[in-house]
């Protein structure tokens, strides 16, 4: 049985038999999936149980994400949900419908913020309709803090129907300041400059472990005074950390060993201190447990959120491992100083001994905080390079998730409007999921952790930059090498026709399709899609002359159409080594220049066509997923076991988790 069988296998064959309803729902721009947990009746009741207490903690971060984002996010959602509890009038009519919609779409952004392009999201209902809405809602709806009617409509109508007040949540514009211009809630009363400076400041350039300075605070400046409001227990956020502790502390009693249990307390111990040095000795830990198959992501991780890359947003992700799936990434763990002997990049940036490098095909039982609804599908973590150079990574491919993916989007049509040929089709259908697979798990298990900066930088030199070119470093090692006969040597696929596969879907999504998330007349924002533009624009640039891709136009649409897959591999091979290069040195220029020359601009032209063309098939450009319910079974006052539900409204999820886990005031 090849590994793709086994995949399919595990996930079972009767989905389309029992007919799972995979998407239940579709707003805006936005379809909402379910997905499921196959495996979970396999594990013992301890290791369920130890699920639920850390889904259970997952859920109780909802608040901290909400506020990171925008400091009125809290409040705006308290009113929109009360609305939505206890309005009077009529609920039906187009401008109802725009409620109903807005309500949607800021839940699934965690505010009003788009999750991906960070621009304001604006109400399609009008501001007498909002008047009216709040005039026809009972008081008790509202919560007191608010200070009544009056106050709602004087305060929050404008935040909410104004698109001058916080235009964006994260601003990186070229030439502006970008503390400044971002609505997210990392800093206040601070400029770029000086957070800039306050971060230096801190730094030690000698020190081989460096602390993340700035991950887990924001910046306030009050009476001409910079300082760090912490999130930890007794600090900002506190109320709510307080309750992932309690859970946290459940699950470390159910710990399926010694290095997980300790695992656990240190992760408790960080966050009763808000000490960086204790979140890396917890990473540490947490890298090097190879043993359990429970595991989670708990904590502020991610530095996107942030337009300086300081501060990370709260994130959790509980999973345990897919035994047979994960013989995949272990065969390309297994291989990793191959791997990293064999790249393209200069010899001075290649780890002459990789370390630690780890992988492993999960199941999703759970997601928490930035990461619901919408989620990634692969991991690597943690994100200290220092911590990456000695002891290693944790690369995880989301399998469960993937699979959800792929099954809501069969026979929607956007493979045949968009791929040039029937050839092209026939081949996405036998190995589109494999090649994003294999892609996804050469990105996340080697991609990230391979390379070293040169000795004296430092990592933070490439500031907004950093984030797009790292994951066009990892994408460009994942193109590199799943057109590298290695891959079918090992086993892990076929022939190199699943390669092909990917060369072209991913040559067409960073040209092109894309662009169907992207509002016309916008530049490209989102770390993730200035990445796969880069890449493809520069190839494409790069590779005119040898028409390795080629734009073709039929019936007044255009298609781009990759004419020579191993001088492709060639130019991701260039690419990486100069990104490579950039990273290990800090060449901010460089970097600069290669982000603003290809990353950012769109053609309007083809974006125009484009979104006429997507428009056709009814189809949201963006997914995310509402989570399972894992239900506690309990004998007197133990929790003995627990069993999975598949909810099928997105509305009441998001309506039972602001009523159950909504921990923080308002404002913080």
């Amino acid at each position: 049985m090849t590994l793709l069988m086994v995949t399919l296998a595990l996930h079972g064959c009767k989905d389309k038999e029992d007919d799972f309803k995979w998407q239940i729902d579709q707003f805006a721009d936005i379809r909402i999936m379910r997905y499921r947990i196959p495996g979970f009746e396999q594990l013992s009741p301890q290791q369920r149980v130890l699920i639920y207490y850390l889904s259970e903690a997952a859920k109780c971060g909802r608040d901290i994400i909400w506020d990171q984002n925008y400091k009125h996010n809290l409040a705006i959602r308290s009113i929109i949900e009360g609305i939505y509890s206890g309005y009077t009038g009529e609920r039906s009519g187009e401008q109802w419908e725009q409620f109903m919609i807005y309500l949607k779409r800021v839940w699934f952004s965690n505010g009003i913020h788009h999750h991906y392009s960070s621009d304001k999201i604006l109400p399609g209902f009008s501001t007498e309709y909002l008047t009216e809405l709040i005039n026809l809602t009972p008081d008790k709806f509202f919560s007191s803090l608010l200070g009544g009617k009056e106050r709602i409509k004087e305060i929050y109508i404008p935040i909410i129907v104004d698109p001058t007040i916080a235009p964006k949540r994260v601003n990186q514009d070229a030439g502006i300041d970008m503390v400044v211009q971002s609505a997210c809630n990392y800093y206040e009363g601070v400029t770029q400059i000086e957070a800039e400076r306050f971060y230096a400041d801190m730094a030690n350039p000698t020190d081989s472990t460096p602390i993340s300075y700035g991950l887990n605070s924001k910046l306030v400046k009050e009476n001409g005074k910079l300082f760090e409001k912490v999130w930890c227990i007794g600090g900002m956020y506190g109320k709510a950390i307080e309750r992932i502790v309690f859970l946290l502390e459940k699950a470390a009693a159910l710990a399926e060993n010694e290095q997980q249990q300790k695992i656990i307390e240190k992760l408790i111990e960080y966050y009763k201190t808000g000490d960086l040095r204790k979140f890396d000795e917890y990473n540490i830990l947490w890298v090097n447990d190879l043993q359990s198959r429970v595991d989670f992501v708990n904590g502020f991780i991610e530095t996107y959120g942030d337009p300086l890359g300081y501060k990370a947003s709260w994130e959790s992700v509980v999973n345990f491992r897919d035994e047979e799936a994960t013989r995949r990434t272990r065969i390309i763990s297994n291989n990793a100083q191959w791997f990293e002997d064999h790249s393209p990049i200069d010899d001075r940036f290649k780890k002459k001994e990789v370390r630690g490098v780890t992988a492993k095909v999960i199941t999703v039982a759970q997601l928490g905080g930035d990461c619901y609804p919408s989620t990634p599908i692969g991991i690597n973590l943690p994100n200290a390079d220092w911590i990456r150079k000695v002891h290693g990574s944790k690369s995880v491919t989301m399998d469960n998730i993937t699979y959800a993916y792929d099954q809501a989007a069969l026979g929607n049509g956007f493979l045949e409007e968009f791929a040039w040929s029937e050839e092209e089709v026939d081949l996405n259908k036998r190995y589109g999921y494999l090649a994003s697979s294999i892609h996804t798990d050469l990105h996340e298990c080697l991609g990230h952790g391979s390379g070293q900066l040169a000795e004296g930088v430092k990592g933070d030199e490439l500031k907004n930059y950093g984030s797009p070119l790292e994951e066009a470093r990892a994408d460009l090692f994942a193109l590199y090498y799943i057109m590298d006969p290695k891959m079918v040597e090992l086993g892990l696929m076929p022939s190199l026709d699943v390669a092909r596969v990917q060369y072209s879907n991913y040559i067409r999504n960073g040209l092109m399709t894309q662009l169907t998330r992207v509002e016309l007349g916008k530049n490209i924002e989102q770390a993730h899609m200035r990445n796969r533009q880069l890449i493809a624009k520069w190839c494409y640039e790069q590779g005119r002359a040898d028409n390795i891709i080629e734009r073709m136009e039929r019936e007044g649409k255009t298609y781009f159409v990759v004419n020579d897959y191993e001088k492709l591999r060639q130019l991701f091979g260039q690419l990486l080594r100069e990104i490579q290069r950039v990273k290990s040195t800090g060449d901010f220029e460089a970097g600069k220049s290669l982000v603003e020359t290809y990353a950012v601009k769109v053609d309007y032209d083809l974006h125009k066509q484009l979104l006429e063309r997507f428009a056709k098939l009814n189809i949201a450009p963006y997914g995310g997923f509402v989570n399972p319910l894992i239900v506690p079974i309990i004998q007197g006052d133990s929790v003995v076991d627990a069993k999975v539900e598949y909810p099928s409204s997105y509305v009441e999820q998001m309506m039972e988790y602001s009523k159950k886990y909504s921990y923080l005031p308002l404002y913080n």
